[in-house]
């Protein structure tokens, strides 16, 4: 049961359950015998958008086993003074609103009980009930650990059966934990569609190990590793051992933004050293103009069409005064540089999925809301789920664009949710 159908089901569920008349209760849900009778009741007081208010839920006594049950709600969650809808809510809000965990709760607070923001949005208004709403972020931070732990339970064939284009991004994103740990989260994503496979957390990227956690538990999603062609990472040496000992047939294209930011120093080395002998005035024009020329001659080589061409290119920035140096290190780095070129990697991309750890950042905080590493990793299977479900927006921004607006990955991996949301999937 991949995460459609797990939110399908979720939702069938609610509606069944909200859709049950007082002769349904008469059956008794243990063993199906409807020689029941009613057998006392007691009173709830919920928190709701409308304020406090107090159920009755009635109670059932069944003859034929002896055992005793009471109604259930749709709308009523175990154990909770809150209603669902308040659930849904205040984990929407960190998700989708980017808030933290005491901006959530105070939302929520002043929404539910009329109180603290809700008086400067409603000036003229009466205040609401005397009776003071206390949720606090440490219950709505339970919340979003129960969903952890609801994400954590369908990863196994949380994607099965929907469609992977073989092309790859992969890439890590350290986190400090309290007490000063450091953990790291590692994602897969398809360049095509944006999907996200659930992301495990490890220690470091420098061993094996911790990449095959990665693919293992793409795998356990539903993932079909012989379908991989290729990925795009930054050059960690783990995944590039973990490649060579499992997916020796799957191709690795380095990221382009990694390859500059690693010639940056190399660039300002070399062109120091021509000017180091000019006036002040002098050098700055020189320092520019030899800046320009290798830029140009380096955007050349990752931007060439072809292979022939990038290797040509690569000899012209060999034949500069101040570029040997710089070909000699693009030399072993070229193939990786242009794997995309290939017509069987029709779709990879050039650059790891750093884009997608700006969402990620807004709304884990780098983990330091999460005091532990199974809680941050609860966290960004929670935030995977929540990317596959929302679609891009529709506009484009002055300098961002998106290459599939007003669609979400699964829907642009042949599978739209429809009116199902990350809410329904998590059973919040």
């Amino acid at each position: 049961m991949n995460i459609l159908e797990r939110a399908r089901a979720v939702v069938k569920q609610l509606r069944t359950l909200a859709a049950r008349s007082l002769w349904d209760w008469r059956r008794c849900p243990q063993c199906g015998s409807t020689w029941t009778i009613k057998n006392g009741s007691y009173r709830r007081r919920r928190w709701t958008f409308r304020g406090r208010e107090t159920v009755r839920v009635q109670r059932h006594l069944c003859y034929q086993c002896g055992r005793s049950y009471s109604e259930e709600s749709a709308w009523l969650v175990r154990g909770s003074w809150y209603e669902r809808a308040v659930h849904r809510c205040a984990v929407d809000y960190w998700m989708h609103g980017r808030m933290s965990l005491r901006r959530v709760a105070e939302f929520a607070r002043s929404q539910l009980g009329r109180q603290e923001r809700w008086m400067m949005w409603h000036l003229l208004d009466e205040p609401g009930s005397q009776e003071w709403c206390l949720l606090s972020a440490s219950t709505v931070h339970h919340w979003l650990d129960r969903c952890g732990i609801e994400a954590q339970r369908s990863v196994g064939g949380q994607l099965e059966g929907i469609a992977c284009s073989g092309q790859m991004g992969t890439d890590g994103l350290w986190a400090r934990l309290r007490g000063g740990s450091k953990r790291v989260v590692l994602a897969l994503v398809d360049s095509v569609s944006g999907l996200l496979w659930p992301p495990v957390v490890v220690k470091d990227e420098e061993r094996a190990v911790s990449w095959r956690r990665l693919f293992e538990r793409a795998q356990s999603a539903g993932l079909v590793l012989d379908l991989l062609e290729g990925i795009t990472s930054d050059g960690a040496q783990g995944l590039e051992s973990y490649l060579r000992q499992a997916l020796r047939g799957v191709h690795q294209q380095r990221c382009i933004w990694h390859l500059w930011r690693g010639l940056g120093g190399k660039i300002a080395q070399q062109v120091g050293r021509a000017v180091a002998d000019l006036a002040t005035e002098k050098a700055k024009e020189a320092r520019k103009h030899l800046r320009g020329e290798l830029v140009g001659l380096l955007r050349a080589i990752f931007d060439a069409p072809s292979f022939s061409q990038g290797e040509q290119a690569l000899a012209k920035l060999a034949e500069h005064s101040l570029g040997k140096s710089l070909a000699q290190y693009l030399l072993p780095l070229l193939d990786a540089a242009l794997i995309h070129l290939l017509p069987c990697h029709k779709g990879l991309l050039r650059v790891s999925p750093e884009w997608c750890w700006r969402d990620f950042r807004q709304r884990l905080s780098r983990g330091r809301n999460h005091g532990s590493e199974q809680r941050l990793e609860r966290a960004a299977l929670v935030w995977a789920i929540y990317h596959n479900f929302t679609p891009a927006q529709m506009r484009r921004e002055c300098k961002r664009h998106y290459r599939h607006p007003g669609q979400s990955p699964l829907e642009v991996a042949g599978n739209p949710p429809g009116e199902l949301s990350y809410l329904d999937a998590l059973a919040v």
